[in-house]
């Protein structure tokens, strides 16, 4: 615990002073956090060539920072790029001499995870033209769903959540998670944000935490797919970046989609 207190300080202190920065070095900043995200997932599938893997990562960094400059989130990606990108994984099966280690499910593997990283980072970047506050209100629903999810579990926990992916998440957690969560960045929004239409911003961070939720089963699930406890070492006490971030990086991914239908 005490590691896991001095990992997230240092983090906060590293994190906070690139927010207020500006646009700009948060942009660099997820860029790079991408990217490490992306070397998590794909260190799982032994079988990918390495050009590949290089190739990746500049397809992803070009994912990530498409546009990021605009507060717009419609047509997010020109089909002309996603064709490109599309005959570019499918030539590597083409070329590659060894059909059995790698073939076309490879290759959806690492498009699904080219995409994902490209789609979550390029989102998480390009919520800061939003300005800082709507950042922070973005991490507080993480933030206080999971922390309220574990103490609600812990003391009244009784029925299991999904047992299959994570075995200690209960119901009970998920409420009190969601139901903290929402109060608190209601009253965040309300206050700081200072939007008038208090039923939308109720409705709006009720959804988020149960987004916020899906986004960490969903890399648990990966996890136990590959059979690791942690994406990565990276963050003493955390994990990896996804680890840190699973949740959070959906949460955004909602919002966006709140801007985009609203």
């Amino acid at each position: 615990m005490k590691k896991r207190i001095i990992s997230a300080i240092i983090m906060l202190l590293v994190f906070i002073p690139i927010l207020l920065l500006g646009d700009k070095y948060y942009a660099i900043f997820g860029s790079i956090i991408g990217l490490m995200g992306l070397h998590e997932l794909l260190k799982q599938e032994k079988n990918i060539p390495s050009y590949m893997k290089y190739i990746s990562f500049f397809v992803t960094l070009y994912l990530i920072l498409y546009n990021y400059k605009y507060y717009f989130f419609e047509n997010l990606y020109p089909m002309s790029a996603i064709i490109i990108i599309f005959f570019i994984y499918t030539f590597s099966i083409i070329i590659n001499k060894d059909s059995k280690k790698y073939n076309f499910k490879e290759v959806i593997t690492i498009l699904f995870d080219v995409f994902l990283i490209g789609i979550l980072f390029n989102s998480f970047i390009r919520v800061r033209l939003l300005g800082e506050k709507t950042v922070i209100y973005c991490l507080l629903i993480s933030g206080l769903t999971d922390t309220f999810a574990y103490i609600g579990g812990s003391l009244f926990g009784k029925h299991k959540l999904c047992p299959n992916i994570s075995p200690n998440k209960t119901i009970e957690g998920s409420i009190s998670g969601s139901i903290i969560g929402t109060i608190g960045t209601t009253l965040y929004y309300a206050l700081v944000i200072r939007n008038t239409n208090i039923l939308e911003i109720i409705i709006l961070s009720f959804m988020l935490t149960i987004i916020s939720q899906m986004g960490d089963l969903f890399f648990s699930s990966i996890k136990r797919y590959y059979k690791i406890k942690d994406y990565s070492n990276l963050i003493p006490g955390h994990g990896g970046v996804l680890d840190r971030l699973d949740s959070s990086l959906f949460v955004i991914l909602g919002f966006v989609l709140y801007l985009v239908i609203r």
